[in-house]
Formats: structure tokens, sequence, C-alpha cells
């Protein structure tokens, strides 16, 4: 039963992704900006870099946080460069 439970969570994260990773490669294409897939407050956000960069300069993440750190911790990267069209 337990089992049954884990795959359901499973398959809806999966579909929750899936959309993220559709919406930040589309705003890419459409803005050409970057925008990554991050996993905020339990939710899955799809932010553009450059609003992250925002926020950093306005101090809304911990002291020493750089754009590399969320960058690395990102699920996943829209470059508009290296999208197929």
């Amino acid at each position: 039963m337990v089992d049954m439970f884990k795959l359901i969570k499973d398959c809806i994260w999966a579909a929750r992704y899936k959309h993220a990773v559709k919406q930040a490669k589309k705003y890419a294409a459409l803005f050409n900006m970057t925008y990554f897939v991050v996993l905020m407050d339990g939710r899955l956000k799809v932010v553009a870099k450059r609003r992250i960069k925002e926020l950093i300069a306005q101090r809304r993440f911990r002291s020493g946080t750089t754009i590399r750190d969320i960058e690395s911790r990102a699920l996943f990267i829209a470059n508009p460069h290296t999208l197929c069209s």
C-alpha cells in the first residue's frame, strides 16, 4: 500500500516537473532570457535569471549567496541560445 502512494506521488512530481521544464523552455525562447526551474517553498518555480539577480541585490537571500549557488542548485536551466526552434 505504501508503494502505491509513493508511485502516485512520484507520478504527480514528474508531471509537475515536465510542465515546469516546458514552461521554462517556452519562456526562454519567447523572451530570449535564461530561465531556471528551482524548488522554492516546496514548489517548483520558473524564474528568470535576471529576476534572481534582482532578488540577490535586494538581499532576499542569505548573505553570501551568489547567482552561481542558485544556478548549481537549479533543477533545470533553459538557455535561449541552446534551445532548438
